[in-house]
This record gives structure tokens, sequence and C-alpha cells, in this order.
């Protein structure tokens, strides 16, 4: 679209706002009936541990939300002289699962326990035996139940439980609304109904008839809804609250909020079947759409759904590009010392492009990048971990190429199960994330992990908040019973060229190698854990 034809689509709020909160930035993306990005605005921001949880503070989601909006607002007025006034339609989207608890009045009964927390493994362990379907630790229900079997005192005032993108869609429409894929992550669905599975939920109450709490499972959780179903508007005290200069009208629609796991598939058009995507940032997952259900329980593997409600298999590893982000911000320090500062983008892209250089195994080098525990390999907490042997090829490439292929590691272990136990097919595999800016290289390591081709689009660095746009507009601008995966394919990716990279076969034995050396090695890590405090 043109300069003039962005004005009057602004002006005619003939557009569509998605907010995400990732787990290092909040994004804010303006897009047009194109599907184009008008505008962005984000916020830094990270995660810290406090009283043994990982947490963000509250005040800190207010002011990162603001200030996302903001920018993006500013850019609005800068580009197009037009003050933001209303949009068609809004999203929000989060990182998926964790607990947040509230009272009966709304008030925050314990800080946002993120999903990065390993605490719950007991509460997790029990559910999964008692439903016969996996629970993760980091499911809003481990962490109710964890909390019920630790006798937290907040438990008894519990008014409702919500994840972050519930929350915020709560505070900016009053309405208590999850969209399904988010959902899955906080209670599992029943397909069928598209909501909490009932059978499971009365077995949760009649497990913990004996507290006698004044609650019953199903008042706590926010109602279920899909894809292109719209979950409220904007008050005024929404409006209010995410533009404080007072500009922004209430009653905009809001669709329902959701995962970043589900704004992932949607920014990859991964929502059919036999499709999937990697979401590679702090942690790093994978979204398969079944066919059918798997054969038994694995405790690696999530049973999530799409936004739109259709089952997938989601391999969820808390650790993944964290560490390899503070080695390139070590070598940050270096060059600034050396008198010769360089931008993020351009290490990045010197130091990963070294991995191209590197020994196919990364010359006997391993890493392990965890800053927290990591269910799939068993690690209730994490210590990050370099280490080589006398004999190994120690340089900058097999260094970097060994980091590379560890942010990948745990989750190589848990695809295994999909691919090789369950012989699930996946007819396409789309990366998206920072990692995929710099070119071919983590493509190619991704698909030396995996052993099937990796494609990236060439929208791939918009990201979720770009998915969660897509999903509001999807909302207003669906055709009668129009599908999300036709409106993704007709519409959104009809034109849109991506990049497929096979698997090199040197690669993928490297990483053979290297991937047994990573599982010989988890004694290290373990004895990390447990000598270094």
């Amino acid at each position: 679209m043109s300069h003039t034809q962005w004005k009057e689509a602004i002006a005619g709020a003939d557009t569509s706002l998605g907010i995400e909160f990732g787990s290092t930035r909040i994004k804010a993306v303006l897009i047009d009936r194109k599907f184009e990005t008008i505008a962005s605005g984000s916020y830094e921001w990270e995660n810290r541990l406090k009283d043994g949880y990982w947490t963000y503070d509250r005040e800190e989601i207010i002011k990162g939300l603001q200030a996302a909006y903001r920018e993006m607002k500013q850019e609005v007025q800068q580009k197009y002289s037009v003050t933001l006034q209303t949009v068609g339609s809004i999203g929000f989207s989060a990182m998926m699962h964790g607990y947040m608890a509230f009272d009966r009045e709304g008030g925050l009964l314990v800080p946002f326990r993120t999903w990065r927390n390993a605490t719950t493994g007991n509460a997790a362990k029990a559910l999964t035996d008692l439903f016969q379907f996996n629970i993760p630790e980091r499911w809003s229900i481990a962490h109710l139940y964890q909390a019920i079997l630790s006798g937290e005192e907040h438990v008894p005032n519990i008014g409702h439980v919500t994840t972050l993108a519930g929350y915020i869609h709560w505070l900016l429409t009053g309405e208590q609304a999850i969209g399904i894929g988010d959902a899955s992550g906080m209670f599992p669905i029943e397909e069928s109904s598209h909501s909490y599975h009932p059978a499971m939920m009365r077995q949760f109450d009649e497990r913990i008839a004996d507290k006698n709490y004044p609650w019953k499972l199903e008042s706590l959780l926010p109602k279920v809804y899909l894809a292109g179903e719209q979950a409220g508007a904007l008050t005024e005290d929404g409006a209010a609250l995410l533009d404080p200069e007072g500009d922004l009208r209430p009653g905009i629609p809001l669709c329902p909020p959701e995962g970043d796991a589900g704004t992932g598939m949607v920014a990859t058009n991964s929502v059919k079947k036999r499709t999937g995507n990697v979401s590679v940032g702090t942690s790093v997952f994978a979204m398969i759409v079944l066919e059918k259900e798997l054969s038994r329980l694995y405790p690696e593997i999530d049973m999530v759904t799409t936004p739109d409600g259709s089952p997938v298999g989601m391999v969820h590893a808390n650790n993944c590009s964290s560490d390899l982000n503070a080695w390139v911000g070590l070598f940050r320090e270096f060059s600034e010392a050396m008198g010769f500062g360089a931008d993020s983008g351009k290490l990045f892209g010197v130091l990963l492009s070294k991995a191209l250089e590197a020994d196919p195994d990364a010359g006997g080098l391993l890493s392990y990048g965890y800053l927290s525990g990591e269910n799939i390999t068993g690690l209730e907490q994490g210590r990050p971990l370099f280490v080589r042997s006398p004999e190994s090829h120690f340089n900058l490439a097999n260094f970097m190429r060994a980091h590379l292929f560890s942010a990948f590691g745990a989750l190589k272990l848990g695809m295994d199960i999909l691919t090789e136990n369950e012989q699930v097919a996946i007819d396409s595999l789309l990366g998206h994330g920072g990692l995929f800016k710099t070119p071919v290289v983590g493509q190619k390591a991704l698909a030396a992990a995996l052993n099937v081709p990796i494609s990236v689009m060439s929208t791939a660095g918009e990201g979720g908040a770009w998915g969660m746009a897509l999903l509001a507009s999807y909302m207003t601008n669906k055709e009668r019973e129009e599908s999300l995966e036709r409106f993704l394919g007709g519409k959104v990716f009809r034109d849109v060229e991506g990049e497929e990279l096979a698997p090199d076969a040197k690669d993928v034995e490297g990483f053979r190698v290297f991937i047994e050396r990573y599982q010989a090695g988890l004694a290290i890590e373990q004895a990390a854990v447990d000598h270094l405090k």
C-alpha cells in the first residue's frame, strides 16, 4: 500500500493491532488489511529470580505494555501525521503457561510465576498419574496443585487464575477470556467440546475435596474461545490504561488472547495437519499439528491445540539462546575493550557464521545453556556449562557450533519421540525467531538436529506480535465460515516466499555424534547443579 493508503487505513480504523509479551521483549505491531506492518513498538525486559521463583513485576508488565504501545503510536504520528485514536481490532498474546492467581477483588495473590519455573514436579507427576495425560511442570494447573500440596496460604482466597495474556485481556476488557491454544496450557482440552476436559475437572475437584476450599476448579478458569470469535471490547478504563495520553477510544473489539505458541503457528502458516514450526528464543519449542492421537503418554510431549482447536504435539525446552546471547555479550565487551565496538547484529552475524567453518561435531566441545531446569533431560535446576577434553579441537568456529548445537539439544531428544517412536509425518517445518536473522546458520543447525528440511519465510522476522495481529484481523475480516487455515493460506501467505534448506549429510552425522556426547555429559551438568550453589 502507498503512504496515502496507509494514512487512510489508520484514520478509518482499517487496521489490526497485536501485542505480544515475549520473554525478553514486549512488541506491538499494527497491520493493514493486506497484513503489512504499518508501525511497531517494543520494550525490552528480563525475568528475575525472586524468592525462588522466576517472575516479572506487575508494575513492569503495565509499564512495558504502555511503552510498546506508545512507541508504535509515535511511529504512526511521525510517519503519517495521524494521532492514533482507534484501530479495527486488537489481540494480546504472551508466554504460555505460568500462574497468575487473583482474589475475588482482583488483587494479585502471589507474584506472577512464569513458564520458566521448575518448582512443580510433585504436582505435575501426581496430576499426570491422575489424568493419564501429560501435565508439564509449567502448566497453570500444575502450579495451582503444587500450591495446594505446599499448603500455601493464598489458595483458599483465589477468585480466578489466568495466564499473562489472559491477565492483560482482562485488564482491558473486564472479561475472563482465553484463546483455546493458551487455555490448553492451563488445563487439558477436550477436542470435541473445545473446552476444558470435564471428566478431568471432576477428578481434580474430587482429589482436593478434603480441603473444603470455597471454589470449584471450573469457577477459577477463564472462558475458552476459538480463533475468529470476539472475546470482549476495549473498556474506557482499558483504553486509558493502554494509552495514558487519552487519545485511544473505547469500544474496539478484542479477539481471544493467545499464547506465544499459537501466534508462532499463525505467523508461520502452520495450523494445518502435518505442518509444524520451531520457535527459537529464550526457550525453544516445536509445534506439530497431528493427524491422530499419540499411542501413549509421553512426559516430554505436551498435548496442546492450534488457535482454532486442532490437536498439537508440542516439544518445549526451557533453555535455548540465553547462554549463546551471553557469550556474544562477552565478545562485545572484548571488542569494546579493544576500541572497535560493534552492534549486536554484526556481532551475531560474524560469530554465528563462524560455525559454518567448524568440524561437523563441533570438535569434541560440549556446552549446556541451562539457565534453568530442563524437563526433557530431567534437570530440576540449571548451570550454564562449557566443557572440553585436552584432545578437543578448541577454536572459535567449534566453540560457536557447540553452543548452537546445544541450543537445540533438548529439543532434539523430544522430537525423536514424535518422529521415531510415533512415526509422526511432517510435510513442512518452519523456523522463526531472532536466531534465523543471520542467514543459513540457524537453518543448517536445526536441519542437522532434526534431519528434516527447514524453511524460513520472509515474514519470519515479524514474530508473534504480527501473528497476534493476524488473529485480530481474522476475527474482523474473515468471510462467513472461512477457516483459519483457509484465511492464512489463501490470503495472508498466498504470495509469501520461503527459503527451504535441506539437511546436509555431514551436518546430520556431526549432530548425531554431538548429541551422544550431550546425553553422556548430562551427569556433568547434574554435578554442577549439585555442587555449584
